[in-house]
């Protein structure tokens, strides 16, 4: 119940009011206003009091753009009180005073120049301020797009983003995780000067805003080129915020909500840019079930579709378990439509590179590994399926292990089928590229067709004749190499044996050379060592023959030369 506010004339001037009252009813609340005051600053109030003036005046003012408390904001400025306008208040204040006309031309300073002012002047610089202001505006959008409020709130919070647009969040690609599953990138905060003024600053959350007015705020930055992964992390915290956080979507669900839903989903799908790798493969997954489930137009699951088929190496094997029906108790998925995205990957893929391919011909592998056990699946689609498969690695050395092992399962499950159609199902199978380990599984499986089994049995007699053969080429090249090897050696070893033996002729020639020098040496100090001169010149060579090693000390040579007299006496 709404509480009663009375405004009593005589409390709200410091002289008493002669004229009578008026009662005015706003959503329900009445109020008690002075008749000359309200005239004084509202030229609308002013004619219709002049041209009713015993009536209540509530039922023709049934359109009025208020609520109890902006409308008592008004009051108080009309009886002289000081009003607190707020980035909150401003816009349905500037509304309510330009419907009841408090213009300049009735009186001066009044209400709506005031709130007007305050707009510009400190909600228009600010985003906090801009985005709620513009929050405020969804339930009088029309007046407030009249005055033109929407627009300029809008402009304003495009143009910061274009500056910095940080202000949309953080890049969802960008976003790491530690061991402990906290987020440990820098998000943005202001800078230091800023932080000096205004602890613990938070900008406003753009995705917080209605969808009436998020969308077309989203579009103009697209038009005007916001930085594509911003916007991208804008729109999937959006969807996270007013899609995925709901009750669970089932029949149950309200027709009103579900609608609302829906028109959420397929505007996130219009709005979400078109490059690779802006939004995780996962999340896009998780769009398009929530689009099914919500039964989405068919433009909406398209759109999707063709973001995951561009990047369809990213997904995993639980992404592409789709349920046909939305979120069914009994879960039958939707292989027609793995079938789509895999053809608009295939289809987009122009990389040299065939990394890709395999990485989703493996990704199929595993899929149809998953939903083989599905009783419901035709044998018709799990064949077009495994074919996409084999398709995307034709050329490549990739096992058929995978193939198989889906292959098994589903003839496990399926034990109903016919030789012919067990046949058919092999039909993709290529035994030459199973591994061994795969063959003799194959050969021991009772549920595949006997011509598979005598087929893998042969496969697996010429693997056996190949890896022999192996083993004995592989020791004959050992033994040649040996023989290489012991040659290579041997040729070495003669090699050294001539280079030690050139060396050690060179080394008998200074030999040589050295002992006729010594003996030319001996026979000079024998013929000379009479003469006082010659003594000297002896000394000197004596010392020479020590540093060569001929003798040990002067002497030695002295005791040789008188040895010499004494065997030749004259």
């Amino acid at each position: 119940m709404a509480t009663r506010r009375c405004i009593e004339a005589s409390s709200w001037v410091s002289k008493p009011i002669c004229s009578k009252d008026v009662q005015l009813h706003i959503c329900g609340v009445p109020f008690t206003l002075g008749r000359e005051l309200l005239a004084a600053r509202s030229a609308k109030l002013a004619e219709l009091l002049k041209l009713n003036p015993q009536e209540d005046l509530s039922h023709l003012l049934e359109d009025i753009p208020a609520d109890p408390k902006t409308f008592e904001l008004v009051g108080r400025f009309c009886h002289g009180y000081e009003v607190n306008i707020t980035a909150e208040n401003v816009v349905r204040v500037c509304c309510l005073a330009s419907f009841l006309e408090m213009t300049e031309d009735h009186s001066t300073n009044n209400l709506l120049k005031m709130a007007l002012t305050f707009f510009k002047q400190k909600v228009i610089p600010s985003w906090n301020k801009s985005v709620r202001a513009l929050r405020t505006t969804e339930s009088i959008l029309q007046p407030a797009s009249k005055l033109g409020l929407v627009d300029a709130c809008a402009d304003s919070i495009i143009t910061k983003a274009l500056t910095n647009p940080h202000f949309l969040g953080e890049p969802v690609k960008i976003l790491t995780f530690d061991d402990d599953g906290e987020d440990n990138e820098n998000t943005h905060r202001p800078n230091a000067r800023r932080q000096l003024f205004v602890l613990d600053w938070k900008y406003e959350d753009l995705t917080t805003l209605s969808l009436q007015l998020y969308e077309p705020i989203i579009r103009s930055m697209i038009q005007r080129q916001v930085s594509s992964e911003y916007v991208a992390a804008s729109i999937c915290q959006y969807a996270k915020t007013r899609i995925f956080c709901t009750a669970a979507i089932g029949d149950d669900m309200p027709i009103s909500k579900k609608h609302d839903q829906r028109e959420a989903i397929e505007a996130v799908q219009r709005l979400l840019p078109h490059e690779r790798g802006l939004i995780p493969c996962t999340l896009l997954f998780e769009m398009l079930r929530l689009a099914i489930a919500l039964e989405a137009s068919l433009e909406c699951r398209n759109g999707f579709e063709i973001r995951i088929g561009k990047q369809l190496d990213q997904a995993t094997v639980k992404d592409l378990l789709i349920p046909s029906h939305g979120y069914a108790k009994e879960l039958q998925y939707d292989t027609e439509c793995v079938k789509k995205i895999l053809k608009i990957f295939y289809c987009n893929y122009t990389s040299p590179d065939v990394s890709g391919l395999i990485t989703v011909a493996e990704l199929v592998e595993d899929f149809l590994a998953e939903v083989a056990s599905d009783i419901d699946l035709k044998m018709s689609t799990f064949i077009s399926v495994a074919e996409m498969s084999i398709a995307a690695s034709a050329g490549t050395q990739r096992r058929s292990d995978g193939i198989y092992r889906a292959i098994a399962i589903y003839l496990d499950k399926h034990r109903y089928l016919t030789e012919s159609e067990k046949e058919e199902v092999c039909r993709v199978l290529d035994c030459n590229k199973m591994t061994p380990e795969a063959c003799e599984h194959a050969a021991q499986n009772d549920r595949l067709p006997l011509r598979v089994v005598v087929q893998v049995l042969f496969v697996g007699q010429l693997q056996i004749r190949d890896t022999i053969a192996k083993e004995v080429q592989g020791s004959d090249d050992g033994i040649r190499k040996s023989e290489e090897q012991l040659e290579e050696e041997t040729a070495r070893i003669g090699s050294s044996e001539d280079e030690v033996r050139t060396e050690i002729e060179k080394m008998g020639s200074k030999v040589l050379e050295l002992e006729k020098e010594c003996y030319m040496m001996r026979t000079g100090i024998q013929s000379n060592c009479c003469s006082r001169a010659k003594k000297e010149k002896v000394g000197m060579w004596k010392e020479m023959k020590r540093k060569f090693g001929c003798i040990t000390s002067m002497h030695d040579c002295n005791c040789h030369v008188k040895k010499k007299k004494k065997v030749h006496p004259r």
